[in-house]
């Protein structure tokens, strides 16, 4: 294990907060948040100091109709606009594009063009070189880039290497570990970012971590993995997010030295948008059927289902679980 990056004390110049409720929250309501909401979420993000704002998806409108989701599936340019303007702000934007389910030849403009600044590229590992070829894409058009490895805790030893080598050696800005379901304990969460930072320090690149909150340590793996040296950092205002969310926003603001990050803007949005939002129905958060799919390090989209079934029996659920294993 690599030594620590700073302690407790500290403030690392290098960590940026990326805010990811519109995108990832987006995946609990369909992507249907009101202007206002959108507006107020933004505004919040400035005054708390937040590095970075991802608006939604770049969505591919020939796989996915617009009148079967909300806006932020699909982040137009005129859309985004509506709510920041020119974004004379320091906090940049960003989207998130899917390999395989975007138009990213067709739908983004050169960044000269878009108030978006930067674009993070999701794939799984046998998409790398998809990845890589829309990276340089993007790369090319002027825009900041990630690559999200999502579900990595299912892949082996050889097959992160290679993917790893692939795309620290693209023209990418930021590789993001991915715990996509939620699996990953601060131990091997550890691991896997020290492996991440071993390739990416050595071509000039920034590691980021993303976490899911099945096994209530969305916010202790991304401290742990930001003690090694992971600098981007994700969070959603109440850990809005898919299935048991992310890693909550105030938990990471409250924890962070840096005085440019400030808790009392998110507190005061969480408080008239976040807690109407959540008592309309709308559902996401740490419960039984995610730990289990935590657990099982496996796709959560069975405890989705448990969870919009509105069912109750966890015990006889565990039970299909382990029969589908």
């Amino acid at each position: 294990m690599p030594d620590r990056k700073g302690n407790l004390m500290s403030v690392r110049k290098d960590v940026k907060v990326l805010d990811a409720t519109i995108r990832d929250g987006g995946l609990c309501n369909n992507f249907e948040f009101t202007d206002e909401f959108v507006t107020a979420l933004y505004k919040a993000n400035i005054k708390c100091g937040i590095d970075y704002m991802e608006f939604g998806y770049k969505a591919s409108k020939n796989m996915f109709k617009k009148s079967d989701f909300g806006k932020w599936k699909f982040c137009d340019e005129e859309d985004i606009r509506s709510i920041v303007g020119e974004n004379i702000s320091d906090m940049k934007i960003s989207v998130m594009a899917d390999v395989g389910r975007c138009d990213f030849k067709e739908d983004f403009l050169p960044k000269s063009e878009s108030v978006i600044d930067m674009v993070r590229v999701a794939c799984y590992i046998h998409q790398i070189p998809a990845a890589i070829e829309m990276i340089e894409h993007l790369h090319g058009l002027g825009y900041e880039t990630c690559c999200n490895i999502m579900a990595i805790s299912q892949a082996n030893l050889n097959q992160i290497n290679e993917a790893l080598d692939m795309i620290s050696k693209s023209s990418v800005d930021v590789i993001y570990l991915v715990d996509s379901y939620g699996s990953l304990f601060p131990e091997n969460a550890g691991d896997l970012a020290a492996k991440y930072l071993e390739f990416a320090e050595a071509n000039g690149k920034k590691v980021g971590f993303h976490g899911h909150n099945n096994q209530n340590l969305a916010f202790a793996n991304t401290i742990e993995t930001m003690s090694l040296g992971v600098s981007y950092l994700d969070g959603t205002a109440l850990a809005m997010g898919r299935g048991a969310g992310n890693c909550a926003m105030e938990l990471l603001l409250g924890f962070l030295k840096n005085p440019k990050y400030s808790i009392f803007p998110l507190l005061e949005f969480i408080e008239k948008y976040m807690i109407p939002l959540k008592n309309s129905g709308v559902t996401w958060g740490y419960d039984l059927q995610y730990m289990m799919t935590g657990q099982l390090n496996r796709h959560p989209r069975e405890a989705m289902q448990f969870t919009a079934d509105k069912r109750g029996d966890y015990s006889e659920f565990y039970k299909q679980l382990l029969e589908n294993f």
